[in-house]
């Protein structure tokens, strides 16, 4: 009776609460999104608010129109906007109602994802840490006190977004919310708990009444109304669990996130656009890319533990808010094309055909006469000639042929015709920074401090207020020991939770050890130079971020929680596990705030020669003033070993450059499956050099920049640099279809567009070939058939203009340099 009773309440919930949206604006079938009464296809891409300066916003929402998006997906970051219990936060960067309203001002939908568990690789999967000390709570699960306050932050947004208007039966942007987020594996591991937990989500979200669609994604059992979707680098193969619900596609993933440690992985755009075609083909009706913009995380924001300030995420925007070229390009070509098979792709499902063993045709065709037709290659080895409705089609390897009449090709999605920029980092100045240093206390045992009798676990103590935990003991050496006769100096051994370990002897450091993501548990094991009498021993622990991912993740831990060990004495080995210890929170240059401009004038710093000394446990300060120009800027911290950097105040994020890259890199190819190791580079290199420095946040004169270093870094390596265009190329085939061929039906040759930033202008030509060049933009070379007037025509077009274009046809390189082989033109221009 309780299951039958349950069962009619929440039938009785799906219909009050969905049948307003037969007359609200934005409903479905299993084909469309329908939105004021049109059907669309929608293409979506994510831009985090907190991963960017309100400054930056309006022009990565306009770049993200311009390449073809109709909506900005977001999450919302309940540890930002409710950092303590009750008092919220919702200025500066995370002044959600500024940024939903600037999408609709440009013209475009939002899909809030409100979660409010978001993972992201955001710290703590987006939870504020005091949510873990609320009595009796469990994450993510049938628990009465996450409930509560999960529902309570969950209506605070729906609230606030109503009290603005900005849901889309209110006349808003907003199309579409999200609640929980990748909860379908959470719940399959922890059972029939998570299964209800899952109802009480749909069911509470519902119940808020926002007159708008809500989806689960990676939850195959999301409840009616709920729309369940897919996440992942390929999502052909998923189907809603409803034949109503449409199919939706809410994380194609543009790249994947960087971890320090590991090298830089990029997805090749060939292969996100093959997947995207796949996806449409197989009768996709949303797409989101996440993401369109990653950003930076500043601050302590980033989680893991152990990802990157950087979330660069290989996106089409980059983290400075630059188009990525090809990526941005090739995708607006791609949605140009999708729109124009629109009215065809919202009529119906397709007519799918064989025209060969790994190719297909899907046709789709509406009542109206409207046709388009998707040409597959599964192949990701060979060229494909396929037969359809009569006409021949060479098709690539692993690519996908959009015809949008159902004859003529508009676009391929492995024949790349837009333009590859190469971005460079140049100096703004090259006398550097004028810089003064204070030293850090090395923290030892004293009366003043909490002293106890074992080892406390990390995040437990410091609240996650400060990276940095001290724990401090004493250790008393007998005259009579061996070792200090024999200079075999004991070995101290220490046990941590993770995530790096700075080793003081008398304050003295005596060693370093950290983890990483796959293992952020360490172990420190090294020679300790001790003396007789007593001697300090001061662990400085360190935490990278908390974890955003996995089972109650809430109860893992940080910190040194042993056992620590000292071997090589007279007793053979001593336990001080369970000695006397004392800890103190955080550093003492951030009690004094030595970052912010008070703070910083409060202390007295040191002028000379021994900035330049690498002193572990260091603060630096200097001054300068804004470069002229837009240009975006950044700080080279190549010279340096790890620590955090801010400017003005304003935090831009933890640095690690000694941490090189581990892995497997080399050349990649976008053909066949691809995943996150595939396309790797930095393998040797710093995971990360570069850190961004938002313009906003800088003043005419007097900008102070703040470091500190924990290992001994040379602070005199320190530059600003710009990011620009250094070169641009074209790689195009001499009979590559386009979108202006196709609209003008014409089908004549394509044309090789080179274009520089502005106020950039083409110096010089590096390379042209027409014919058979090999290689990739920054290193092509001449194959075996090469027109020699191949540079002509660029030096007469280009040279001097800020963008240019050519004709690839044999006539305008002096000739067919080798009849009956299709060839292409490839060429790198200058920019300066």
């Amino acid at each position: 009776m309780d299951l039958q009773r349950s069962s009619i309440r929440f039938l009785l919930v799906f219909l009050f609460s969905w049948l307003p949206l037969a007359t609200c604006s934005v409903s479905y079938d299993h084909r469309a999104i329908i939105v004021n009464g049109q059907r669309r296809i929608l293409i979506s891409g994510s831009i985090h608010y907190p991963r960017s300066s309100p400054e930056m916003w309006p022009d990565l929402i306009q770049k993200a129109k311009d390449g073809g998006l109709d909506v900005i997906q977001t999450y919302v970051f309940w540890n930002g906007h409710e950092p303590s219990p009750g008092m919220y936060y919702f200025e500066g960067r995370y002044d959600l109602v500024r940024f939903i309203k600037l999408v609709k001002q440009a013209g475009l939908y939002a899909h809030l994802r409100i979660g409010p568990y978001v993972c992201a690789e955001w710290n703590f999967g987006g939870f504020p840490v005091w949510l873990k000390y609320i009595p009796g709570i469990s994450f993510r699960t049938n628990n009465a006190p996450f409930k509560a306050a999960m529902a309570g932050f969950t209506k605070k947004i729906v609230d606030m977004m109503k009290a603005e208007g900005l849901f889309e039966s209110q006349g808003g942007p907003i199309i579409l919310s999200q609640i929980e987020n990748e909860y379908g594996p959470m719940e399959y591991e922890i059972g029939a708990p998570g299964r209800a937990y899952t109802e009480w989500a749909a069911n509470m979200a519902v119940g808020l009444g926002t007159g708008v669609p809500w989806v689960m994604c990676k939850q195959d059992d999301a409840p009616d109304p709920i729309i369940n979707t897919c996440n992942g680098f390929y999502c052909d193969y998923f189907s809603p669990d409803k034949p109503y619900k449409p199919k939706m596609w809410t994380e194609a993933w543009t790249g994947w996130f960087t971890e320090f440690g590991g090298p830089v992985p990029h997805r090749p755009v060939e292969d996100l656009a093959f997947s995207v075609a796949r996806f449409i083909q197989k009768g996709g009706a949303f797409i989101n890319y996440y993401m369109y913009h990653g950003g930076t995380n500043f601050g302590r924001t980033a989680g893991g533990p152990f990802i990157a300030t950087s979330y660069d995420y290989d996106a089409p925007l980059d983290e400075y808010g630059l188009l990525r070229q090809p990526k941005w390009g090739h995708l607006k070509d791609l949605h140009r094309a999708i729109k124009m098979c629109e009215p065809a792709l919202v009529s119906g499902d397709p007519i799918v055909a064989s025209l060969g063993h790994y190719q297909q045709s899907h046709v789709f065709k509406s009542k109206s006469g409207a046709c388009a037709a998707f040409l597959a290659n599964y192949d990701s080895n060979s060229f494909a000639k396929v037969a359809f409705e009569g006409m021949h089609y060479n098709l690539p390897p692993w690519s996908i042929s959009i015809l949008p009449d159902c004859k003529n090709t508009g676009f391929n999605t492995a024949r790349v015709g837009v333009q590859t920029t190469r971005m460079i980092m140049t100096p703004v100045r090259s006398n550097g920074f004028s810089w003064v240093s204070y030293n850090e206390e090395t923290a030892s045992y004293n009366d003043d401090l909490t002293a106890l009798a074992r080892l406390l676990e990390q995040i437990n103590v410091t609240r996650d207020t400060t990276d940095y935990l001290w724990y401090m003991t004493d250790v008393t050496i007998d005259p009579n020991e061996e070792f200090l006769r024999n200079g075999k100096y004991p070995v101290l051994s220490v046990l941590s939770a993770g995530h790096a370990l700075h080793v003081f002897i008398n304050s003295q450091l005596s060693g370093t050890v950290y983890g990483s993501l796959e293992n952020p548990k360490l172990t420190f094991t090294g020679n300790v130079n001790l003396r007789a009498g007593r001697n300090k021993i001061s662990l400085l622990s360190i935490a990278v971020g908390l974890p955003n991912v996995g089972p109650h993740f809430e109860t893992w831990n940080a910190g040194v929680l042993g056992p620590v060990m000292l071997n090589g004495l007279n007793e053979g080995r001593r336990d001080l596990s369970w000695q006397r210890w004392s800890y103190k929170i955080g550093l003492k240059g951030e009690a004094l705030r030595l970052h912010s401009l008070s703070g910083s004038s409060s202390v007295e710093w040191f002028e000379g020669s021994l900035v330049a000394q690498k002193q572990p446990l260091t603060w630096y300060k200097t001054t300068f003033n804004r470069p002229d120009g837009e240009d975006a800027l950044a700080l080279d911290m190549g010279s340096m070993g790890k620590g955090q950097v801010w400017i003005n105040d304003q935090s831009i994020g933890r640095y690690w450059p000694a941490y090189k890259a581990y892995g497997s890199c080399g050349d990649c190819s976008y053909r066949g499956t691809f995943n996150e190791k595939k396309c790797q580079t930095n393998c040797g290199e710093s995971s990360q050099r570069w850190y961004h420095v938002p313009r906003s946040w800088l003043k005419p004169t007097g900008n102070l920049l703040v470091v500190f270093e924990e290992l001994g870094g040379n602070p005199t390596g320190i530059s600003l640099v710009r990011r620009t265009v250094g070169s641009v190329c074209a790689d195009v085939s001499e009979w590559q279809p386009t979108l202006e061929n196709w609209q003008t039906k014409t089908y004549g040759r394509p044309k090789a567009h080179l274009s520089c930033a502005t106020g950039q202008k083409i110096s010089s030509i590096k390379f042209a070939s027409f014919g058979t060049p090999q290689g990739v933009c920054g290193n092509f070379w001449e194959g075996s058939c090469h027109a020699h007037k191949s540079y002509d025509a660029f030096e007469k077009n280009c040279i001097g203009q800020q963008w240019c274009s050519v004709t690839i046809a044999p006539e305008v390189f002096g000739g067919d340099p080798c009849p009956n082989i299709m060839k292409k033109l490839s060429v790198e221009a200058i920019c300066s």
